[in-house]
């Protein structure tokens, strides 16, 4: 015995399908939003007035950084505009996920009179490390370096 399709029950499928769509959506729009605060800085405002100034001095030492892992190791290389290493006043840097900070620590990043490295078992996928540093005559570089780490091969 089959049942007769009425306007009805098209109308309470239709709305049936939709509200699953809907909350669905809602659910993960509100997980996005409450597990990634999406800040930089606490002050957007008060970090800007200062940028210029700041951006130019790091321009001035004329540094770049390469990260890597490899065989339970990140690899913080810090080059001048030469291409030579350089061994900086002070470091600090947070190693983390892109998305969320769950994940954050604080390497304990050593000279090896190449580059900095740092014991870190870390799992797959894109990571970032906020690094500050402090050359020997007292200028600020700051950056956020990206850090891909590969699947293991089998």
């Amino acid at each position: 015995m089959t049942r007769e399709l009425t306007g009805r029950h098209v109308a309470l499928i239709f709305c049936s399908a939709f509200s699953v769509i809907i909350a669905v959506n809602l659910t993960l729009a509100f997980n996005a939003v409450s597990t990634f605060p999406g800040l930089e800085v606490k002050n957007s405002y008060v970090a800007s007035q200062s940028f210029d100034k700041d951006r130019e001095v790091q321009h001035s030492l004329g540094w770049s950084v390469y990260a890597e892992a490899r065989e339970g190791q990140v690899l913080l290389s810090v080059t001048d505009a030469a291409g030579q290493p350089v061994e900086v006043a002070s470091l600090e840097a947070t190693l983390g996920r892109a998305t969320h900070v769950k994940d954050d620590s604080t390497p304990d990043f050593q000279f090896d009179g190449k580059r900095y490295v740092a014991p870190v078992d870390l799992a797959p996928g894109n990571w970032n490390i906020r690094m500050s540093a402090t050359s020997t005559d007292g200028r600020l570089f700051r950056q956020r370096v990206i850090l891909h780490v590969p699947k293991a091969r089998s």
